[in-house]
């Protein structure tokens, strides 16, 4: 995605909708192919025309576990999702209105996970119709009567065959084949289309770019002649978008945006799914701010140069995912010993193990806090949307110095590939780390001079004359000197807890969205945000008193939550990690496994902060969560709260 500014349309231009075309509020897309279609370049390029006409647009990548998958298999549907609408979007929804097909086999797996709905419109190759391979025929024609059957709307086209008159290798062309499709159905401005072709293939050459300009161009008259429908998604509007410009980034391009303006010049990090893209971002501009990227041999090694760049008075970051924070641990726990400054930022995956390395999940709370052994207290934070990937890096370069300790920045896989305009930063002389310090150390002051308060104190440089001391990761006096006695232990264990402490003391209540008081109170963190607000959205226009609060720190938690919980009859985090089902077979109160942050909030809080999560593998959707609010506040109060939700319903997504 584009990370360049753009104007959205005036609203003189926000006039009637094309000849012929139905204005609506939104709608979901979404393009499935085999692994290598170019189906995800296609659906990004459609979403940064949209955004650049001033929709609202989030886009969810649609990836496959296996690098190459089989062909024409439920397992090797690979492609992406977009969702744009004539207001603010915050996540994918729920069930596609369009969608296009390279095959019909990659649709089984978005049917299984509810993707679809009846009446969801199929734009269909058929060339596996005629295919000569009778088993193949077959196939075809079975799944392309179940899905209408279904209540599925199946157009079969040409596609490929249309590709042919332009390019021998249709393979390699068909997705701006279907861009040109999508833009004509959606009625989008073709030169704003035919610009941003132009900047994804900025690397090419000219022809190139003419070859792809030219299936566009195909694909808008193919369009025009076999589709009836067609389509305009008006802007967002005029108070929403007048005298801002937006960028379109996805969250690890934010990311990535952040290191470089927060003023760190090295990320130091090993390739991991779905955190390397951010690696990728960085290598081709970092260096045009004085920055540049480390990769390292494997995980702790990456760790450990970004910590050595840190002591000696430059903080780094690392990026990488649950694996590599599982590698990382040792590390981490030096720089908690040592109080050096660290950003790590972990883009979050299913887990345990490999597990599901292209997946969404917020698997690696618990292992954020926790992973280290002993006492190892450091900052952990969340960013919620897009944009606070790129803010929150700033802010944990900023908290890592003042608080000499890594601070752990958690995202997601959600938000790594989702694609959302926002507004452009405009940067500040103090989002820069300052220059090193240099001026001479006082020798008489310790290198932990902990302030008994608030446990902080200032940080000599290497460089600085007289600021030279013997780093250890074992346990030390304020003097940085090996020490095995009891107070020592005692002290310093509690001068690195107090820091969290005092930075709590600076924190702010979060802020509950929709009445202070009520029935139900959804708790949520992460890229969660947008779908639990949209189904909070949905429960309240129905009358029932639900609100929401999302929290951005996990460590330290932020203040008066026991005080919020109390003015609601029951609080339930939302999460995508997994939990034990009340109801389950051998669950009991004693048995039952919560949620991650359930967890956390029960023993910071002594409250019943019951849970509901799913592991599914791809975001919440806000009807989901819209189910299990109504079934919530359907269930008796004093069963302790029990879940009788429908497993049939969440995975589909809660559709009737």
């Amino acid at each position: 995605m584009s990370t360049a500014a753009s104007n959205p349309p005036s609203p003189q231009e926000q006039t009637d909708p094309p000849s012929g075309a139905q204005r609506i509020g939104e709608h979901i897309v979404e393009i499935v192919s085999d692994s290598g279609e170019g189906a995800q370049k296609a659906g990004q390029t459609f979403g940064t025309i949209c955004a650049r006409m001033g929709n609202g647009v989030w886009t969810v990548e649609i990836i496959p576990a296996e690098i190459q998958p089989p062909a024409r298999s439920p397992a090797g549907a690979s492609g992406i999702r977009i969702r744009l609408a004539s207001h603010d979007v915050t996540n994918m929804g729920d069930e596609a209105d369009t969608v296009v097909a390279f095959n019909e086999q990659v649709l089984y797996s978005r049917i299984a996970n509810g993707a679809y709905k009846r009446g969801t419109v199929v734009l269909l190759e058929d060339k596996w119709r005629d295919d000569p391979v009778p088993e193949i025929r077959d196939q075809y024609a079975k799944a392309v009567t179940e899905f209408r059957n279904n209540g599925l709307i199946v157009h079969e086209l040409p596609i490929e065959q249309a590709c042919l008159e332009i390019m021998p290798n249709p393979r390699r062309g068909k997705n701006m084949f279907v861009l040109g499709m999508l833009c004509h159905l959606y009625s989008r401005d073709v030169q704003k289309a035919k610009d941003e072709i132009a900047t994804t293939f900025k690397r090419k050459d000219a022809d190139v770019i003419a070859l792809n300009h030219r299936l566009f161009d195909a694909g808008l008259a193919f369009a025009a002649e076999h589709l009836d429908a067609r389509y305009e998604v008006s802007p967002r509007p005029a108070e929403e978008t007048r005298d801002k410009r937006f960028i379109v980034t996805n969250g690890n391009q934010a990311l990535a945006l952040g290191v470089m303006a927060s003023g760190m010049e090295l990320v130091s990090m090993y390739p991991i799914t779905p955190a390397t893209s951010a690696s990728h971002y960085l290598a081709d501009v970092f260096h045009e701010v004085g920055g540049f990227v480390h990769q390292a041999e494997d995980e702790i090694a990456a760790v450990g140069f970004a910590i050595g760049s840190s002591f000696a008075g430059k903080t780094a970051c690392t990026i990488t995912s649950g694996p590599g924070l599982a590698l990382k641990t040792e590390m981490v726990a030096l720089a908690v010993m040592a109080e050096i400054p660290l950003v790590l930022a972990v883009v979050q995956r299913g887990g345990p193990s490999t597990g599901l390395p292209t997946k969404v999940e917020q698997g690696d709370l618990l292992a954020s806090l926790y992973g280290e052994p002993g006492d190892a207290p450091k900052v952990v934070i969340a960013a919620a949307t897009i944009q606070e990937c790129l803010h929150f890096v700033i802010m944990a370069r900023r908290l890592a110095e003042a608080f000499r300790t890594p601070v752990i920045l958690l995202t997601d896989a959600n938000l790594a590939t989702g694609v959302q305009p926002y507004p452009r930063p405009e940067p500040t002389p103090d989002w820069l780390a300052p220059p090193i310090d240099q001026s001479e150390w006082d020798q008489s002051v310790p290198p932990y001079d902990w302030d008994p308060e608030t446990g902080l104190s200032p940080r000599p440089i290497p460089g600085m004359p007289g600021g030279q001391y013997i780093l250890t990761g074992l346990a030390h006096t304020n003097f940085s000197k090996v020490a095995y006695d009891s107070d020592s232990n005692q002290q310093g264990c509690t001068m690195r807890s107090r820091k969290l402490a005092a930075l709590a003391s600076t924190l702010k209540p979060p802020q509950v969205y929709g009445d202070p008081e009520g029935d139900l109170l959804l708790v949520g963190w992460g890229s969660t945000l947008g779908a639990i607000e949209e189904a909070v959205d949905r429960a309240r226009a129905q009358g029932h008193r639900v609100s929401s609060v999302h929290l951005r720190f996990l460590s330290p938690l932020e203040p008066g939550l026991k005080e919020i919980f109390a003015r609601f009859g029951r609080v339930m985090t939302v999460e995508i990690n997994y939990s034990d089902a009340p109801d389950a077979p051998l669950i009991t109160d004693e048995t039952r496994r919560y949620a991650q942050l359930a967890w956390v909030l029960r023993a910071h809080t002594l409250l019943d902060i019951d849970c509901w999560s799913v592991v599914y593998g791809h975001p919440l959707q806000p009807g989901m969560i819209h189910n299990v609010i109504l079934q919530r506040l359907a269930a008796p109060q004093d069963t302790g709260d029990v879940d009788e939700r429908d497993e049939k319903d969440e995975k589909e997504g809660g559709t009737d």
